[in-house]
């Protein structure tokens, strides 16, 4: 095998392939990217058994041939060549040469034939939306999947598509993050939950431009997502994703709208004197037209009010400070409506059209004077 390509063009295809490398595994073949080469085309493969990766790379093939180099070594050597033509050479024995320039890396490659392939997964109609929207769709909604593994379910994000609403949700059993786009075409029914790992890693890769489009394909099992020269490919979580219509009720006594920046800085000043360790809420109290933020910890307290416009009762409530603001960060209105209850209900951050919900629920106060 003997291949040259920029050197640009193979670190970005490596920094896309580490993404489905594995930190740790009991199979070392996984920590390798195989690099598969045929008449015309040249290939990174990378595959940790949950999240696949295959991309094409921009180069000239010599010579065919496959090779499985690990991935680490691989990356820090093609990192620190000079920004010119790389060339990969392999022999019988699969010892790699890597040579740039006056530079020339001489490494032990493995056969490729024991690396697990990516599952081949029939590919009928895809859904397709730009990179833009699905990179903003998880921005808006990923920081609210929880990091506790012993409820797989809630670790992924729920995919609900209906005719051509495109719904994506997440939650942690605190907050509830809901977002709701409009797809150009019809697509047939789909319910699935894709790991959290998965879409983080892919907001990553892609290039987030509106122009550039993601097809997105389903099965039973798996999650493809097809884009610019990369196929990523996942398996899904299974089971049965929860029950949230009858979570989001429309039903509240007080209704506030605040200008989005202004409250998020008032709350990130309030955090300056809460210790993670003490998890001191932050009291809203509402009143006409004026809403007043406060914290007491053992660092100090602070007092702040705001101007809002308000509908209905007054309200006395507390909330972790930091899942407001999450919502608020991913929110790009400038103002922002929050309905409340009772200081024992959750609370909602939406717009009219309901594109987005953010549900947060309140914590107890009593403690705080």
């Amino acid at each position: 095998m003997r291949i040259t390509c920029k050197k640009s063009e193979i670190l970005n295809s490596v920094n896309i392939s580490l993404k489905a490398v594995p930190a740790k595994t009991t199979m070392p073949i996984l920590e390798c990217i195989i690099i598969e080469v045929t008449d015309n085309t040249i290939k990174f493969i990378t595959n940790d058994m949950e999240l696949g990766i295959e991309t094409l790379v921009n180069g000239t093939v010599t010579a065919p041939g496959s090779v499985a180099i690990n991935a680490k070594i691989f990356s820090d050597i093609i990192r620190k060549l000079p920004d010119s033509d790389v060339t990969i050479d392999t022999d019988a024995n699969y010892m790699t040469t890597i040579s740039c320039e006056k530079s020339v890396f001489t490494i032990a490659g493995k056969s490729s034939e024991e690396f697990p392939a990516l599952p081949l997964i029939e590919k009928k109609e895809p859904m397709v939306l730009s990179q833009f929207s699905l990179k903003e769709i998880i921005r808006q909604t990923v920081f609210s999947i929880s990091d506790n593994e012993s409820n797989k379910i809630m670790t992924g994000e729920l995919f609900e598509i209906n005719g051509d609403e495109f719904k994506v949700v997440s939650l942690d059993g605190h907050r509830i993050s809901v977002r709701k786009i409009f797809l150009k075409n019809d697509f047939m029914a789909t319910k699935v939950i894709v790991p959290g790992k998965t879409l983080n890693e892919i907001s990553k890769i892609l290039s987030g431009e509106m122009e550039d489009e993601v097809r997105i394909f389903f099965t039973d099992k798996h999650i493809l997502f097809e884009f610019d020269s990369t196929i990523v490919l996942s398996r899904l979580i299974e089971g049965e994703y929860y029950k949230i219509n009858q979570m989001l009720s429309g039903d509240y006594e007080t209704k506030i709208s605040v200008n989005r920046k202004v409250f998020l800085d008032c709350i990130d000043r309030a955090t300056l004197l809460i210790k993670e360790s003490e998890k001191k809420p932050i009291i809203l109290g509402v009143t006409e037209n004026s809403m007043e933020l406060k914290v007491n910890s053992t660092i100090g307290s602070m007092n702040e009010e705001m101007d809002i416009v308000k509908e209905g009762k007054d309200i006395l409530i507390g909330f972790n400070p930091k899942f407001l603001m999450d919502a608020l960060r991913v929110i790009d209105d400038e103002e922002v409506t929050i309905y409340m209850t009772n200081p024992k209900a959750p609370c909602f951050i939406k717009n009219e059209e309901e594109s987005y919900i953010y549900l947060v629920l309140p914590v107890n106060f009593n403690a705080v004077k």
